[in-house]
């Protein structure tokens, strides 16, 4: 171990600022996914984040022909989507996933000609590359600040409603027996939801967000008794791999003759990997797929 940081500390890796820029975006990306993606798999939402997730790129591809800050772009369709979502189908699982569904198509309609307007009128090139997949190397130090930002306004809205989210999530009907408004718990969690796609999506694209969102949480929640640490594997899986996946999209330009991968394929790669060793344990171990409200004691109270 103090090998590898003597290597990572000493080589060209930690000291180029591409590479510190998307360190620090990548582990907010990693943070607020694996907190909020906690709260979106137990609550049966993964189809609406990978909607959110989707539709975001219409705010990408609008940010290249508008140019504003991509950030703003992917939180604003986030949002809008958030809202019709939630107000189109409320509590019924089929009513909710069609809402969804409706939402995603007319998003990625926006999307196809947004990126054809970049294409067309402003020669564009590499916009639908950067929205769909993202280009983290290519990540500005300016937009530092507002992802961090983003992050904070999200781990805000989670540590003040984190038991009614909860019990929300694990047990709707009687967070409602218990005077909590299921329609605005569930409109704030779809906003923190947002801000985690906006994030993510500006860091490994729009279309792979989804893997950052649901991945770490599904693999975490399997291998978790407790709220908490559902939490904390899902934070650990996350970063690490972000992290992991920057550094080896940085190594593989020596590993392919300076033809370097992009780091949003070995991301989503090792989540994949991630939730594969997560089912196989818990298989192993004789965990269920979701733990037992009885046995998550602080959605009691």
């Amino acid at each position: 171990m103090e090998n590898l940081w003597a290597f990572l500390a000493h080589s060209s890796f930690l000291s180029s600022e591409p590479v510190q820029t998307a360190l620090l975006v990548g582990a907010c990306a990693a943070l607020v996914s694996a907190v909020i993606g906690v709260f979106t798999v137990l609550r049966g939402n993964a189809f609406a984040g990978h909607a959110l997730a989707d539709v975001s790129s219409a705010g990408g591809a609008a940010s290249f022909l508008l140019g504003i800050s991509p950030l703003l772009g992917f939180l604003g369709m986030a949002w809008i989507a958030a809202f019709g979502m939630e107000f189109l189908g409320v509590r019924k699982v089929r009513e909710r996933d069609l809402a969804t569904g409706i939402v995603l198509g007319a998003g990625l309609g926006l999307s196809a000609l947004f990126l054809y307007l970049d294409v067309t009128t402003t020669s564009t090139t590499g916009a639908a590359v950067s929205v769909m997949f993202g280009s983290m190397f290519a990540i500005p130090q300016s937009l530092i600040g507002p992802a961090l930002m983003a992050s904070a306004a999200v781990f805000l809205l989670v540590g003040l409603l984190y038991r009614p989210m909860l019990l929300t999530a694990v047990d709707p009907d009687l967070a409602a027996a218990r005077g909590i408004s299921l329609r605005w718990i569930g409109l704030l969690q779809l906003l923190a939801l947002g801000l985690a796609v906006a994030v993510c999506a500006l860091a490994i694209g729009a279309v792979l967000a989804t893997a950052l969102l649901i991945g770490p949480a599904g693999a975490a929640i399997r291998l978790s008794r407790r709220p908490a640490q559902a939490i904390f594997w899902a934070n650990a899986i996350a970063l690490t791999a972000v992290w992991g996946g920057i550094w080896m999209a940085y190594e593989s330009y020596y590993w392919f003759s300076g033809n370097a991968w992009p780091v949003s394929f070995f991301v989503v790669t090792l989540v994949f990997l991630f939730y594969l060793a997560a089912v196989l344990v818990a298989k192993v171990m004789g965990l269920s797929v979701r733990p037992k409200p009885v046995i998550w004691p602080h959605c009691e109270a």
